[in-house]
């Protein structure tokens, strides 16, 4: 099981962290390549306002792909089964690499807009099978911690992607474009390690009615002597769904029976990517220099950054069978209102006292690894839980698809907001948390050591009533 999460999570959600991290290194670099591709093709200048443009399509097309991979990754998840749906989607990663890493020697910018498109594609029906392959695999007392999976190798990603971007290994001048083209290793990782994993039990019994299939999987990933219970549980929501086929994503809107859980799958990833933590990003070099470090030693600081979320990511992965799901989610919107609070205090009074700063950069990290503990991690796990069979790949693809949104308009808007509120913004995502924080207690419950079908019932009673 350990290693069957490796082998999904090196070609999944890694490549989603990796490839968000890697972009930012390379900024000025490409900015040059733009410049002398455009002079020596049209004997002219490029113009500053062209150029931001450029930049801008090359930096958020990413996101229009990962919208794109979340609207057909579940369907490639039925129609190719998960591990089928992964293994094609490093073909997409090794073709977008390609395309990138040949940009710069022949000099077509065109090239790196495609290969961005393209690895936003990969990186979208990663984030969406990774957790339904995870979520299906796992027993029952286990699906927490492995559903996790997915956060750390996304923070993981993240980390690596700061590293190999530092300028004394692949973020310097010559070296740009192999770091863009980076990501076909983890793809042919893939390629090599997952094809040695069985296909997920409960795509081979409910989906393809494949008895034997199953069997043989859930001996390889609980043991001769421990998968029947596995077994008993899938048989008991193969017969509760009673030959349902996987339903489309339009048709879950219309579903009385999945209604509280699709308004869940939705505020709570809405409120992940509203919550606050691309305006620490953003806010987080400022403070550092603030606090008197030098601009040629930030980069290194911001490594802390992405240490910190790989740090909570493994820290959930441990509690997350232990306490619960809804006390680390609500603790840490709660957690991240409390310094939402701090930060603006602490920004507000930036220069008044030399001290001021440090608990500004304080209250970064604190904040971060909030996000990290709850939020960051658990609205992903929760997703695979809610649903059942016939449900989860179309809900994956709604989440997906507003999380991709979500992300593409905070992109757009988060320039102004910061602009217009300056270090206020905070007050609108302490809002936020605390609204979220709330919905989440009211409506969800606990689904630790709980099955499907048990977790189903629960929502029943929000979707038909008491009685």
């Amino acid at each position: 099981l350990f290693l069957s999460v490796c082998a999904v999570g090196i070609g999944g959600t890694f490549q989603y962290g990796y490839n968000v991290s890697i972009i930012n290194a390379p900024t000025q670099h490409i900015h040059r390549f733009l410049n002398e591709t455009w002079t020596s093709r049209y004997h002219k200048k490029l113009n500053p306002d062209l150029l931001t443009f450029l930049w801008s399509v090359i930096a958020s097309i990413f996101s229009l792909g990962g919208l794109c991979g979340a609207l057909i990754g579940g369907s490639m998840a039925i129609r190719l089964g998960r591990k089928g749906a992964l293994m094609m989607n490093n073909i997409i990663a090794i073709l977008a690499s390609i395309l990138m890493g040949i940009s710069f020697p022949t000099g077509l910018f065109e090239l790196l807009i495609v290969g961005r498109f393209l690895i936003g594609i990969n990186s979208g029906i990663g984030i969406c099978v990774q957790p339904l392959y995870l979520g299906e695999v796992a027993p029952k007392h286990l699906r927490g911690g492995m559903a996790m999976g997915s956060s750390i190798f996304l923070t993981g990603g993240i980390l690596t992607g700061q590293i190999i971007g530092l300028r004394e290994l692949l973020g310097g001048e010559t070296y740009w474009p192999l770091l863009l083209s980076s990501s076909c290793f983890p793809a042919f990782a893939q390629l090599i390690f997952l094809p040695w994993f069985p296909e997920s039990p409960r795509y081979l019994l409910i989906d393809r009615g494949d008895e034997l299939s199953c069997v043989e999987a859930l001996k390889r990933f609980h043991g001769p002597l421990q998968y029947q219970r596995e077994m008993e549980d899938i048989q008991q929501e193969r017969f509760a769904l009673d030959g349902e086929k996987s339903k489309k994503p339009w048709q879950l809107f219309t579903d009385r029976g999945v209604r509280w859980q699709l308004i869940t799958v939705i505020v709570m990833t809405m409120g992940q990517q509203l919550s606050g933590i691309n305006a620490i990003y953003f806010y987080a070099t400022y403070i550092f220099k603030q606090a008197g470090i030098s601009a040629d030693k930030i980069p290194y600081v911001t490594l802390g950054t992405g240490a910190c979320e790989c740090l909570t990511a493994l820290t959930c992965g441990v509690l997350i069978d232990c306490v619960g799901r809804r006390h680390l989610i609500i603790g840490g919107y709660l957690l991240m209102t409390l310094w939402s609070v701090v930060l603006t205090f602490s920004l507000t009074y930036q220069e008044l006292y030399s001290w001021v700063p440090y608990v500004s950069m304080t209250s970064i990290f604190a904040f971060i690894l909030s996000f990290g503990l709850g939020p960051g991690g658990i609205t992903n796990t929760l997703t695979a839980e809610l649903f059942i069979q016939s449900s989860r790949p179309a809900a994956y693809m709604i989440g997906g698809a507003i999380s991709w949104i979500s992300f593409f308009t905070i992109g757009m808007l988060f320039p102004f907001i910061v602009n217009g509120l300056k270090q206020y913004c905070f007050l609108v995502f302490l809002v936020e948390c605390t609204l979220v924080a709330a919905f989440i207690f009211v409506v969800i419950p606990e689904t630790k050591n709980k099955s499907f079908l048990e977790i189903k019932k629960e929502f029943n009673k929000l979707n038909f009533g008491r009685n």
